[in-house]
């Protein structure tokens, strides 16, 4: 009897120890631009579950050491088998990361460490590029003026304009990626001449794409500049992509 209570008592703790462990599903790995499912080397990626942090922190100047961003903070870790993420932020809800821009495309086991516990090992699949357009809860994407203010509904794009375009998961660049290295000068994707920014669905043409990298000193973010066409639809729609691969259909560009 002794030894059976033994037993059950420790099933008990067993039990209430995984009740704490990170609690997660692919499902909760998405695309931290559009929060859509599609990963790629060097995007920016967002995870949400229970558990994942016992405390709320993002990425700090004194955590980039060499100057290179941190595969472990509060305590937490996220691994694509053998390959530690660059991590921005972690809290119990929603980790932050950029994927090892060194990964190829392919299948990978993924897991969360929290203070030596491990969540769940599930399956990923990392594509070659998988475009997204950050954006903003009205539906409409991140963009600049020259001077760097947001383009809005009441500061317009205009037909001719030079814009910033700014989105996640386009792949590498040449000169390549330096692994959770925040790049000090402008690298240019490395199959720009499958690179394309549609307005409405028609491409524009290739003249008008005046850059198409990484953004320097942001690790995980690219920016195109881009020539709008002349004339501009009122509030176009936008889309970006390469070797066929778009970013979601649906987001507009404020314009008139």
């Amino acid at each position: 009897m002794k030894s059976l209570i033994a037993v059950l008592a420790l099933a008990a703790s067993l039990c209430a120890q995984d009740s704490n462990a990170p609690n997660y599903t692919a499902a909760g790995i998405v695309n931290g631009a559009s929060f859509t499912p599609g990963l790629a080397p060097n995007t920016i990626v967002s995870l949400f579950g229970r558990n994942l942090s016992w405390e709320t922190r993002g990425l700090q100047a004194s955590d980039m050491i060499g100057g290179v961003m941190p595969t472990s903070m509060a305590n937490v870790e996220v691994y694509f088998e053998s390959w530690p993420a660059y991590l921005y932020y972690v809290s119990p809800l929603q980790i932050n990361f950029l994927v090892p821009s060194e990964l190829i495309p392919g299948t990978f086991q993924f897991w969360v460490v929290r203070q030596g516990t491990r969540g769940p090992i599930v399956t990923v699949t990392l594509q070659s590029a998988a475009p997204a357009m950050f954006q903003t809860s009205s539906g409409t994407i991140v963009a600049s003026h020259l001077d760097w203010s947001v383009v809005t509904a009441d500061a317009p794009a205009t037909a001719g304009e030079i814009v910033t375009l700014w989105a996640t998961g386009l792949g590498n660049t040449i000169p390549e990626l330096e692994d959770g290295v925040l790049p000090a000068s402008p690298q240019w994707l490395s199959l720009l001449n499958q690179f394309e920014v549609k307005i409405n669905g028609v491409a524009l043409d290739s003249k008008s794409i005046l850059y198409a990298g990484v953004a320097p000193g942001f690790a995980g973010l690219y920016q195109v500049d881009v020539q709008l066409p002349d004339p501009l639809p009122a509030n176009p729609q936008i889309q970006l992509g390469l070797a066929g691969t778009m970013s979601p259909v649906g987001l507009i560009l404020p314009a008139r």
